[in-house]
């Protein structure tokens, strides 16, 4: 079995923390070449707007002067948000770990929570099921931000989203209908 503590799913795509941080390098590499592709792109056109310039009536330097300047406050503004970009990443894998870290203190602990199930029947009528279980958590989650802890309970493993949780302790199972 798979240490779930290691492996990051987002989208709906689980894979270890190897192969997410190295697709988020190539990802970031791509993105820096489209960059790199801008600036070439913006000096070539500089260029060709040189080398055809009326040589009677050529345009003034400031004017190339100003479209540098232009060029490079945008430059600079692209580099600043990707430094943002890259702080946000920080600022959340470090929300991540201490999320995970006191998550990990619950491992052991027997725990309640309730699960809704829906179903309709022949009549097109929609009949909700709230069932309270109680399991011991052996394991702790977080997929697509979503902090989940992994409880079982009579034999069945169930990933429990913390908000579903009601009580660190134990209790009696009950069911019932609305």
């Amino acid at each position: 079995m798979s240490n779930t503590l290691n492996t990051i799913t987002k989208d709906g795509v689980t894979q270890t923390v190897e192969a997410y941080n190295q697709s988020q390098a190539s990802s970031v590499s791509a993105s820096s070449s489209n960059s790199a592709l801008g600036k070439d792109a913006f000096l070539q056109l500089l260029v060709t707007q040189m080398q055809y310039q009326d040589p009677l009536d050529p345009q003034d330097n400031s004017e190339y002067l100003a479209q540098l300047a232009q060029f490079s406050a945008l430059e600079q503004m692209t580099n600043v948000a990707e430094s943002l970009t890259g702080v946000s990443k920080l600022v959340s894998n470090i929300d991540t770990s201490v999320l995970v870290g006191q998550l990990s203190n619950m491992i052991g602990q027997n725990v309640q929570w309730t699960m809704t199930t829906s179903s309709t029947d022949e009549d097109g009528n929609t009949t909700k099921t709230t069932t309270k279980l109680e399991g011991k958590v052996t394991g702790v989650s977080i997929s697509d931000g979503t902090p989940t802890v992994i409880a079982e309970s009579g034999g069945k493993t169930y990933q429990v989203s913390i908000g579903d949780l009601t009580r660190i302790g134990t209790g009696s199972q009950s069911t019932t209908n609305s």
